[in-house]
């Protein structure tokens, strides 16, 4: 039972209510007789309440299908594009021909301004594979001495992730919106990249 201030009388009779759904077909005329606030109305029956609100549910379910459908399509989308980028890059002979296709087909698709396969050599990389990537992969903003080591300038947010514990290279990518990466997002596409190019790698 919820903790509310209504008094104890109020109380049971909610909870018989509630244990009695049918008590309104026995008696259906209170529902027209009991009247409820409206902000606009006035006064409306219980009938008319439960029209409302059984129309603000179908209006809230119309918006979730319209989200889920809009997903589904942005999904297929990044599913198709996974896939032929996927190809292209079993195709390439050569490190320099991968980072090119890799980088030339994300900046299309997502309008990125970076896309790099860093090898981490130095102290301030190390760094960056340790505080960032401890967990394997990092969504979010960046200092500004942090975005001009991984990419030579400010970014907006970055997407990282490193390919391997046995290969010190951090796949990197960057956009100029502040907001396209944040912590919360999925990382799927993000992870089946990292794992073929460290297959790649491996064999190039």
């Amino acid at each position: 039972m919820p903790q509310t201030d209504v008094p104890f009388d109020e109380l049971i009779i909610r909870e018989y209510l509630l244990d009695n759904p049918d008590f309104f077909n026995r008696y259906p005329e209170l529902l027209l007789a009991m009247r409820l606030p409206h902000m606009e109305r006035g006064a409306i029956s219980l009938v008319e309440r439960r029209q409302e609100m059984l129309r603000q549910r179908v209006s809230q379910l119309e918006e979730e299908i319209t989200s889920l459908l809009t997903m589904a399509a942005r999904n297929e989308k990044i599913y198709q594009f996974n896939t032929e980028l996927s190809f292209q890059l079993l195709n390439c002979a050569d490190l320099v021909s991968l980072k090119e296709v890799l980088a030339d087909s994300l900046k299309l698709q997502f309008n990125f301004s970076h896309v790099r396969l860093i090898s981490v050599l130095d102290t301030d990389m190390k760094a960056i594979w340790d505080q960032r990537l401890h967990k394997g992969h990092y969504f979010g903003r960046l200092t500004q001495q942090e975005a001009k080591r991984l990419f030579g300038s400010e970014v907006g947010s970055v997407a990282l992730t490193k390919l391997s514990e046995d290969n010190p290279v951090i796949f990197a990518i960057a956009s100029q919106d502040a907001t396209h990466f944040h912590p919360d997002m999925d990382n799927m596409l993000l992870e089946q990249l990292r794992r073929l190019l460290a297959h790649m790698l491996a064999k190039l």
